[in-house]
């Protein structure tokens, strides 16, 4: 989400850290996963065979819904992850989206939150600390594999928090519209990129890889971003050809790419600035699938919108015969959340086949206090949950997989 920064309320109970002594262990430096590596292909996720449209899961071309939860291998404690995990297998979740980056330029200053990477004059590094390192991603992804449940991993944020774009560019230089094509810096995103991909690529717990979290490049043209996709998608198919890869973008769209746009203020939705055209990053060969997120009242659109933001991005992907996916949506708490987010979920289950949607975002008591929540969490035990969660879920996995709208 674009306002992660502003609506973040990570408020960690005090735990217990290892602090790392020196310099964490360098980039060239091996340490193997504690993730059971046996490759169990019939668990790997794929765009089915009998239609594009669809995924499979579990084995079953079907329909889905999901849930984001950012947060999960960030959270320090052990218990935290294993109540949280449990909570979404409860609601029928199997898959969800969970942040696979964490980098900061001063480990210093960082020393009491978890990342995996550090980049700094010195150079790349690996934070294998067990307790604010790699481990807790590796927790992470092995509460979710005993629940089977899998996981889509962003790899990188466009924004500041937790290790974003600009991570990179205070190291390497340029400012963040220059991170897609500065060598250095994609040298570096490449080998993070690496350092993921090559630890997970074997677990049946990996959904999808993606690129980055709403990578815009405002200004540009739209070739800049449809270049970096296009190379760095690649790049991870060379590194684990079994597993789906998508952008991870909002869905911007353009006047031509949306057929015919409704009057609303275009600003936002339709004019490209933002340097992303939804529909030529889904035609390149090694995007599996297309993503789109929505905030219509950040964006300046009223509720209704919404169905028809949905529809005109099942219309691109029937075009090109791909998978789409709403992969954030949300109504900020307070408001008539089932009121409002109820049509757009008829609309992905009745009038569109759009493969899979995903709220924004789960939220539970954690059993440390924690909270690295914001105001559209919907709450695990909750009426709204079990109406745009467990019934969402169970409606999604009934519809007919028969891509036809």
């Amino acid at each position: 989400m674009y306002l992660l920064s502003q609506l973040l309320l990570f408020a960690v109970a005090a735990v217990d850290v290892l602090h790392v002594h020196g310099a964490p262990t360098p980039l060239e430096d091996s340490k193997p996963s504690e993730l059971d590596r046996r490759i169990d292909t019939t668990s790997f996720s794929r765009v089915s065979t009998t239609s594009k449209r669809l995924f499979q899961l579990a084995g079953k071309t079907q329909y889905f819904a999901g849930t984001n939860a950012w947060w999960l291998g960030h959270l320090p404690s052990n218990q935290d992850v294993d109540t949280a995990v449990a909570h979404m297998a409860a609601t029928g979740y199997k898959v969800l989206r969970v942040w696979g980056f964490g980098t900061t330029n001063d480990a210093s200053k960082s020393s009491g939150d978890v990342y995996y990477q550090v980049l700094n004059s010195s150079g790349q590094y690996f934070n294998y600390n067990p307790s604010n390192g790699i481990a807790r991603l590796d927790y992470a992804v092995a509460a979710a594999q005993k629940k089977g449940i899998q996981l889509i991993l962003p790899l990188l944020n466009n924004y500041d928090d937790l290790g974003g774009i600009n991570t990179y560019t205070n190291v390497y230089g340029g400012d963040h519209n220059g991170f897609y094509t500065n060598a250095k810096a994609q040298a570096a995103y490449k080998a993070y990129i690496k350092f993921i991909v090559n630890r997970y690529k074997s677990s049946p717990a990996i959904f999808s890889w993606e690129l980055c979290n709403e990578p815009v490049c405002p200004g540009c043209a739209a070739s800049v971003i449809t270049k970096w996709a296009s190379d760095t998608s690649a790049y991870i198919k060379s590194l684990d050809p079994h597993h789906m890869v998508s952008l991870g973008d909002e869905g911007w769209l353009t006047a031509t790419s949306a057929g015919t746009v409704p009057n609303y203020d275009q600003s936002h939705a339709y004019t490209g600035y933002n340097g992303v055209d939804f529909q030529r990053n889904l035609a390149i060969p090694t995007i599996d699938y297309g993503t789109f997120h929505m905030y219509y009242d950040l964006w300046g659109y009223n509720a209704s919108w919404g169905s028809t933001w949905i529809a005109q991005h099942n219309a691109i992907g029937k075009a090109l015969n791909k998978p789409v996916m709403l992969e954030e949506y949300a109504v900020k708490d307070g408001l008539d959340r089932v009121g409002i987010m109820g049509p757009w979920q008829e609309t992905v289950v009745k009038k569109t086949s759009v493969a899979a949607d995903m709220l924004w975002q789960f939220g539970t008591v954690f059993p440390s206090g924690s909270r690295p929540l914001d105001d559209y969490a919907v709450y695990w035990n909750t009426s709204t949950l079990a109406v745009l969660g467990a019934q969402h879920v169970k409606d999604m996995a009934a519809k007919a997989a028969v891509a036809t709208v």
